[in-house]
């Protein structure tokens, strides 16, 4: 899409509900779309909106190895339930060996900020764009949401991600912490509250997937 083309969708698609917005963007995918995800709180929403439009969409999950039991339960019975294409990822470098190394996931402080990035690149950056390069998606489906963090205030639901090379669609990106909680009780979804990204260390900071740092921090490992 040219960029006119994206800005009057955005114009077309701000007050539509989700599931429309998922229809919109999966017809444009050429059968080439992604949904990625985390399994963190509210995940279930947007995994239940992409398999009701395309039931066997491929799921891109990087597992870096530091999610905390809940999750991975968590994570088993969505796979189940929805029975998802699940596209697993994994660092080329394993926790115990992170670990062993560089003395496991740096603690949640400002004056850790780049050991935070530096781990967010090798556990969680790499295998994702590893991922995206191999699933190779025209649509790329998120559950970012504008409440988030202030990054993510400025956010429109359909952008060009050229770090990518694809067409990223935020179907979720209106909707507050109340409506995805409403949502979660209509059909019945889990929602597991233990979840913690040491890439990320806390919810008002990035971990790279979606700002020009982690695009940069990768290539120049590479």
């Amino acid at each position: 899409m040219t960029l006119p083309e994206i800005h009057q969708a955005n114009v077309d698609l701000r007050d539509n509900d989700p599931l429309d917005i998922v229809r919109w963007a999966l017809a444009r995918s050429g059968s080439r779309a992604v949904v990625s995800t985390n399994f963190r709180p509210y995940e279930a929403v947007i995994l239940h909106l992409a398999t009701q439009v395309q039931p066997e969409i491929p799921v891109l999950w990087v597992d870096h190895g530091y999610n905390r039991a809940a999750t991975y339960r968590h994570a088993e019975e969505l796979i189940h339930r929805f029975k998802l294409n699940v596209k697993l990822y994994v660092p080329r470098m394993t926790a115990a060996h992170y670990d062993a190394i560089h003395g496991g996931a740096p603690e949640p402080t400002q004056e850790n900020e780049e050991r935070i990035k530096s781990f967010s690149t090798v556990m969680k950056l790499e295998p994702f764009q590893r991922g995206m390069r191999e699933v190779a998606p025209s649509v790329w489906l998120t559950a970012l949401r504008k409440v988030q963090n202030p990054n993510r205030a400025g956010m429109e639901i359909v952008s060009d991600d050229r770090a990518f090379n694809t067409l990223k669609v935020s179907p979720l990106l209106n909707w507050n912490d109340q409506q995805v909680a409403e949502y979660c009780k209509r059909y019945d979804l889990p929602v597991e509250w233990d979840y913690f990204d040491p890439a990320k260390a806390d919810e008002k900071r990035e971990c790279g997937l979606h700002v020009s740092w982690g695009t940069q921090a990768v290539a120049s490992k590479g």
